[in-house]
């Protein structure tokens, strides 16, 4: 009997299996994908399982398959695939997916099918994964493999089924929101959305390098005391890097911040603190010490440029213009029954009200704008734009 007649066996870690489970999927329309990292036990977090979902050949039973990249030292069979457009690739929460397995690997994808974009295209409520699956197939997920560490090996049959199950039931998923998009009118703004995903280079979206900016709880803390939180979080992050461990397991975001308010200078003083452990005391008191010492020594952190931030402060009549836009996507949004960042995100908006178009070519030129978006939504837009321009004094 010939290799090939064998049946594939669903855990993937040779090459010559993944050879097998790739040709396999090449002769169907479309499979399902998702992956699982151990960004909960790690510093930079890294894809250490890869779940396949795909039809038999006579499309009457689903074959899961899990292929394990901390076993295989090529994957670029799979790259090759995922780059094809003429082969669907369906996921839930696709963007995710798609930057990691980019930082990773450098894959690139050529056609998807997002179940959570369809169903928020839709309308429906509840669109996260083990929701739906409950509503829908009567599954109910094990949440405690949520925070299982998927980096050890090897994995247990726990872990197994739980992966198997995020794949699974997404190929009747997605065709069961394929059957409602079309029959509510609402598939070629499907197609458009999941058309951007693949479109939008995720290199452009990647952050080249960590700021302490990005937290939260920056706000919280006065201007003079930021040099202290910016030497705490470079701290934390060189340690974190050092142990392989996520930063929040060394001290959280909430303990920088009071020892950026309170900057305690002796352990006692540290002790004190009601948001660190006595292990992080003893682990890391000393270094944490110092880190305030340094902190106090430096100049006041500079923010980030206006241009950076989410919402830049905007001249009188931009602002007058992206709100007027606001205004009409939040009644848009009630009227669809959808979230408004479905019908248009903050940064098309912004791009708008920035650029003012007074025509629909120069609207559609936006990159910011999908083609089907600024073909069903070009006039209303325009229209917002007018009214919302300055009227002439008399």
């Amino acid at each position: 009997m010939s290799d090939n007649s064998k049946p594939i066996q669903p855990l993937i870690y040779t090459a010559n299996s993944l050879r097998r489970l790739v040709e396999h999927l090449r002769s169907q329309p479309r499979f399902a994908l998702d992956t699982e990292s151990n960004s909960l036990y790690s510093y930079q977090g890294k894809v250490c399982l890869i779940q396949i979902s795909t039809y038999a050949t006579s499309h009457e039973e689903i074959l899961d398959f899990l292929v394990d990249p901390l076993r295989l030292s090529d994957l670029s069979p799979l790259g090759e695939l995922f780059a094809d457009p003429s082969i669907e690739v369906v996921m839930h929460a696709a963007d995710n997916d798609i930057l990691m397995l980019y930082r990773s690997y450098g894959f690139r994808f050529g056609r998807v099918f997002d179940t959570q974009l369809a169903a928020r295209i839709l309308g429906w409520k509840q669109v996260g994964l083990a929701a739906i699956l409950e509503k829908h197939f009567g599954i109910v997920s094990n949440k405690r493999m949520q925070r299982t560490d998927w980096g050890k090996r090897p994995l247990t049959p726990e872990q197994i089924a739980y992966a198997q199950m995020d794949t699974h039931y997404l190929l009747p998923l997605r065709d069961r929101l394929a059957e409602e998009l079309q029959r509510r009118g609402r598939w070629e703004e499907a197609l458009d959305a999941f058309a951007s995903l693949t479109d939008s280079d995720p290199a452009a979206r990647m952050r080249d390098e960590r700021s302490f900016w990005q937290m939260r709880a920056v706000r919280d803390v006065p201007p003079e005391h930021l040099g202290v939180l910016e030497a705490l979080w470079r701290w934390r992050e060189q340690k974190a890097r050092a142990l392989d461990r996520p930063p929040f397991k060394i001290v959280n975001d909430a303990a920088l911040v009071e020892l950026a308010k309170l900057q305690p200078l002796t352990l006692d003083a540290l002790a004190e603190t009601s948001r660190l452990s006595a292990l992080q005391v003893k682990r890391f008191g000393e270094e944490m010490l110092q880190a305030i010492r340094a902190g106090q020594q430096q100049p006041t952190p500079t923010p980030p440029d206006e241009e950076d931030r989410p919402e830049p402060m905007l001249d009188k009549a931009v602002q007058a213009r992206y709100d007027a836009l606001r205004r009409w996507r939040t009644e848009l949004a009630q009227q669809r029954g959808v979230d408004a960042d479905v019908v248009l995100p903050n940064s098309a908006l912004l791009a708008i009200a920035t650029h003012n178009p007074a025509t629909l070519d120069a609207l559609a030129a936006l990159p910011e704008l999908t083609a089907w978006k600024a073909a069903n939504y070009g006039p209303q837009l325009l229209a917002v734009l007018a009214d919302a321009a300055p009227q002439p004094t008399s």
